[in-house]
């Protein structure tokens, strides 16, 4: 039964990148071109979707942040984009030493590229992981990693970071129509950037989780979190998808380190780590036929004493300035909704559940709702927990 879902929804994933490569290609009236791509879907559909899946190489793409007239941020006079093409080259190298796995560039050299033909790279490689790299910028002497994906920003600093990668748009022409009318200085834009990468959520967070890890284990890097911020870069890809600001180049001492030989190595090793790990967790989760969440499990301190505390999880629907009473009429009829105030803004969970698995018909009702950018949140005697810690206990 594992093994079947497994392969529908792989079925599902070709073929909104098959329908994407169509879509692109009649928008161009290259005609011709939708007969080679239906034998491709083909050829897809009959050798990786009814296969295992083994034979097939697990396909990075890698994309260096900005280039050619787009420099990046310029903190203490560094150039991002030098910085990100030097670490993202130092990731492929490390990461093409493994057999099993074939790494993408969506720039090997300082070229500008536009936002959505990234995107499209990644899609047309039929790449797993998407991973886009960035050095941040702040008029403080902020420091530290950070990792991110796509969703809806918490706070007006995740929002300030989004803006200054998509404010790339305005380098590119015809943006407007490229990007619907997208306006990168708009919070209400964001919210339909988060629609198309929902699929691949789950499994974005655990890859941006183990990049996360890796900075703080490795290199005792400050830890700034995972956090969801809507990206352009992230919008249009059919995977996986992170995007990782290495570290603030205006402030001195981790803006030098950035720029030396010996910053960008480390980072390079610590990046393709978690790469390898990730990777070697969906390799798993298909050798042994179990679905990928089965294999997101992680020991915890609190393991021990799990069953003697309250465990339960709840489903994030909303977050918001404004607040709302929590009742169903408020939530296109959900009920039960419980509201509360973390960092300046209410957030409104729909539901109790005392299973993960009852938590996910949950989410699935949420988002039948129309609330698509649901997701689980678990707690612990009554305190939000990380998910990936609490997974294994019920």
């Amino acid at each position: 039964m594992l093994i079947f879902i497994l392969k529908i929804t792989h079925i599902f994933n070709v073929y909104k990148r098959f329908n994407y490569l169509l879509i692109m290609t009649i928008k161009r009236n290259f005609l011709w071109v939708n007969y080679i791509l239906i034998i491709l879907f083909v050829f897809l559909f009959s050798k990786k979707i009814f296969s295992q899946g083994n034979n097939k190489k697990f396909v990075v793409a890698l994309d260096p942040g900005h280039g050619g007239k787009d420099t990046g941020n310029r903190g203490n006079n560094y150039f991002e984009k030098k910085i990100a093409l030097k670490i993202a080259l130092g990731v492929g190298k490390i990461l093409q030493e493994n057999s099993s796995i074939n790494v993408i560039y969506t720039r090997k050299t300082d070229v500008f590229v536009d936002l959505i033909k990234r995107a499209e790279f990644a899609n047309k490689a039929d790449a797993d992981l998407f991973i886009s790299i960035h050095c941040d910028a702040h008029n403080s002497d902020a420091y530290g990693a950070g990792t991110f994906v796509l969703g809806l920003h918490a706070n007006q600093r995740n929002f300030e970071i989004a803006k200054k990668e998509n404010n790339v748009i305005f380098y590119e022409e015809n943006y407007q129509q490229k990007y619907g009318g997208f306006d990168p200085n708009n919070p209400e834009s964001v919210i339909s950037l988060t629609l198309m990468q929902e699929t691949y959520l789950d499994q974005s967070i655990i890859a941006a989780d183990a990049i996360q890890k890796s900075f703080t284990k490795n290199l005792n890097r400050k830890n700034r979190t995972v956090k969801q911020a809507g990206f352009i870069v992230l919008k249009y890809t059919y995977m996986p998808s992170v995007l990782v600001e290495t570290g603030f180049l205006t402030n001195k001492k981790e803006g030098a380190y950035l720029n030396s030989s010996k910053g960008q190595k480390e980072i390079s090793n610590a990046i393709s780590k978690a790469v390898i790990e990730y990777y070697s967790i969906v390799k798993l989760s298909l050798n042994q036929n179990t679905s990928f969440i089965e294999k997101l499990k992680e020991p915890s301190s609190i393991n021990s004493i799990a069953k003697k505390t309250n465990l339960y999880f709840r489903i994030q629907i909303s977050a918001s300035s404004n607040s709302l009473t929590a009742k169903s009429y408020n939530f296109k009829g959900l009920n039960p909704i419980f509201k509360e105030k973390e960092e300046g803004l209410y957030r409104y969970y729909y539901g109790k559940a005392s299973s993960y698995s009852n938590a996910e018909k949950l989410k699935k009702k949420a988002i039948k709702a129309g609330f698509k950018s649901s997701f689980i949140v678990s707690f612990l005697n009554n305190k939000k927990v990380k998910l990936s810690s609490v997974i294994d206990l019920k």
